[in-house]
């Protein structure tokens, strides 16, 4: 399953390399935010779900999670893979996720996360001595990257999916998940094998949202600000306390102050904004709406989708 917001040809060569695996995917999902695509990329989308190779739904407004919790809504595997936009799998990625869950229930696994190379990564990272998702031994984890990791769709949608309360780069929407499987008494485990690259594009994705460095709005903040009042982990006072002189004790600020009061505006309204998000109920989904999306793919027999909503 692929989210993706203002992608084009990076998108292209992720989907044509997902498919060009040994053997393929099961299904590949995409859903699509991006407004209006560049013609080539249409073209090439509209060929791929035309022909049944894609899943292709379009959806509005531009959400992580709600663009995650789409996918997982609409997919047919008993087991949904989640990948980035802007991604070279390995050869063996969806064989080693397979493998990973033979085993996966005995263990009392509820995730499979995958491992992600970073562009800034090289063999002394991957070494290191601290838990590093470039490493290549496996272990068990407490949290995962959304740009790699696979779950049970029963699993993940009797907990509800992914909490749509999470806004703009929708940081730490994966730690709240996480939260949410171990307090269900699942373990998480990661598999190094199950591997691909990370291109980080430098535009579209999360990068939409602008740089958290230099920006005063709250996009960026917002999420970890809510995922600690929402979860409440341990010292998460003490964390959502210290975060705004965090945040700007960067060499980032020591070089350029004058980005130091925009940032903590944008962290002002990051806390403002998650404090009355938390007031809500958590933007999880809901019985009645797995209940119409099951009810939908069956009337429409599996067919390809290019609805709009």
């Amino acid at each position: 399953m692929i989210p993706t917001h203002g992608r084009e040809v990076v998108l292209c060569n992720t989907i044509g390399a997902l498919l060009a695996l040994k053997p393929p995917p099961f299904e590949i999902v995409v859903v699509d935010q991006t407004p209006q695509h560049e013609p080539a990329t249409q073209d090439a989308l509209e060929g791929w779900a035309q022909g049944g190779h894609i899943t292709w739904l379009r959806r509005q407004p531009p959400s992580i999670p709600l663009a995650m919790n789409e996918g997982l809504l609409a997919s047919r595997g008993e087991i949904v893979l989640f990948v980035d936009d802007d991604v070279i799998p390995d050869p063996e990625l969806v064989a080693a996720h397979a493998r990973s869950w033979e085993a996966a229930a005995a263990a009392g696994v509820g995730l499979v996360a995958g491992r992600v190379v970073q562009p800034w990564d090289n063999e002394e990272s991957a070494g290191s001595a601290g838990f590093s998702f470039a490493q290549r031994a496996p272990a068990w984890v407490e949290h995962f990257m959304g740009g790699n990791f696979s779950v049970r769709r029963e699993t993940a949608l009797r907990l509800g999916g992914f909490d749509e309360n999470f806004q703009g780069a929708a940081y730490r929407f994966e730690a709240e998940f996480a939260d949410r499987l171990r307090r269900a008494g699942y373990k998480l485990c990661f598999e190094p094998a199950a591997s691909l690259h990370h291109l980080h594009a430098g535009s579209g994705g999360t990068r939409a949202a602008g740089h958290h460095l230099r920006t005063w709005k709250p996009h960026h903040a917002v999420g970890d600000y809510y995922h600690l009042m929402r979860s409440r982990p341990p010292g998460w006072v003490r964390q959502m306390v210290s975060r705004p002189l965090r945040s700007i004790r960067t060499r980032h600020h020591l070089r350029h102050p004058w980005w130091i009061v925009p940032t903590l505006v944008a962290e002002t309204r990051g806390w403002w904004r998650a404090f009355r998000l938390r007031l809500r109920p958590p933007g999880t989904l809901t019985a009645a709406r797995v209940a119409s999306a099951t009810t939908r793919a069956q009337d429409a027999g599996g067919e390809v989708s290019t609805r709009s909503r």
